[in-house]
């Protein structure tokens, strides 16, 4: 794999690739990212419109070890290219595309819903197989009205890591799907303790993919994080699964506790950190479409209203697509109940909008809320801010 010097820097689009904004084309369609036919037949669909040409590599392992096999993919419609592999394929794939005649770094698809060890690979795995028991069946609890709404705000690992919880599943999702835990003097721990509390909606803090950690390593007090530093948008983070080497299980164990809190008549909202990534010049977005999907100064730097290095540029059309497919999927897929988004005042309101129009679609209860607050200025159009 190509590697990255540690000082890379996204680019602003025009000047890395010679192409106007207005001129990137708009891929509407609902299939971006891997998907499944009723055979078992995996397609994967990736926007990259300035590349050259664009290869998946196939590997055995999540991380680690040489490619098995190597495929070109075809360039198809408004800038994406495709690959189809036959029923019973498996592994971790990386995509790497070609630009302006140099190879860039390999890096799993924006829209990868399952991936290895640490998230740096994606992995070719149908979701809807991983699944627990009566999952079909999970239904939202029912909430008279919003202004019944009472939000409890933690940490998966938060809650069960003290040694004394008497959780067996300490700082881990299944922690969480534990019934009548208690902790010195009888004190109510974990799921009893939420439940004690009369609030109606638990605010996890971030569960999807997030770089800080490594999920290779056992859990220890020093490799710790909230989880605001954002690499996979659509998968759950390894580090609370039992085993992250596996990607089936963080998705069907994440899925387990939404399943238990429903149970137990609790709603899930999860927290998205869509303002900014864990580093722009080695993410997804930049390896794959260099400067589009973040915003930049006139002098062409990095723009830093979230006061972590960049900002995602919301308001171009395949940004706020990303946004809008990446919630809807957790609340399709997971059957999530809300989403707070972190530092929301750094996305342009038609983004928001739009982000309520897709789960009105789903599910009118579905609740959102957010920061409505930058960290600092921000060349978002001002007009659009929220």
């Amino acid at each position: 794999m190509l590697s990255l010097p540690a000082a890379a820097l996204a680019q602003p689009a025009v000047e890395a690739t010679g192409y106007p904004l207005s001129q990137y084309p708009f891929y509407q369609g609902p299939d971006l990212g891997l998907t499944f036919d009723h055979l078992g037949q995996g397609t994967l669909r990736v926007w990259a419109p300035t590349a050259d040409a664009l290869r998946l590599r196939l590997y055995a392992s999540g991380a680690g070890g040489g490619p098995i096999a190597t495929y070109p993919l075809q360039r198809s419609t408004s800038g994406t290219w495709t690959l189809s592999l036959p029923p019973g394929t498996t592994g971790f794939y990386t995509v790497q595309a070609t630009i302006a005649g140099q190879p860039r770094a390999e890096v799993p698809d924006p829209y990868a819903r399952a991936v290895g060890v640490n998230g740096h690979r994606g992995a070719w795995l149908d979701p809807a197989t991983a699944a627990p028991a009566g999952w079909d069946d999970d239904r939202r609890p029912r909430l008279p009205t919003t202004t019944d709404i009472l939000v409890g705000e933690v940490s998966v690992r938060d809650l069960s890591a003290d040694p004394q919880s008497g959780i067996v599943h300490k700082g881990q999702y299944l922690g969480l799907t534990e019934t009548g835990t208690a902790g010195p003097q009888g004190v109510s721990t974990g799921l009893q303790h939420l439940q004690e509390l009369g609030i109606t909606h638990v605010h996890l803090l971030p569960v999807n993919d997030f770089a800080a950690i490594d999920e290779s390593r056992p859990p220890s007090p020093e490799g710790y994080s909230w989880g605001y530093d954002p690499l996979n948008y659509f998968v759950p983070e390894g580090s609370y699964a039992t085993n992250a080497l596996d990607p089936a299980v963080r998705i069907r164990e994440f899925r387990q506790v939404v399943q238990t809190l429903h149970q137990h008549n609790l709603h899930v909202v999860v927290d998205v950190v869509f303002n900014h990534v864990a580093d722009a010049g080695s993410s997804a977005f930049e390896q794959l479409v260099p400067g589009y999907y973040f915003r930049h100064t006139p002098d062409g730097k990095l723009s830093n209203a979230t006061a972590c290095g960049n900002e995602i540029a919301s308001e171009r059309p395949m940004v706020r697509k990303l946004i809008v497919d990446a919630v809807s999927h957790w609340a399709r897929a997971y059957h999530v109940d809300g989403f707070r988004f972190d530092l929301m005042g750094v996305l342009d309101l038609e983004t928001m909008r739009a982000v309520r129009v897709a789960l009105d679609q789903q599910d009118h209860r579905i609740f959102v809320y957010g920061e409505g607050w930058a960290a600092g200025a921000s060349p978002c159009p001002k007009p659009s801010a929220p």
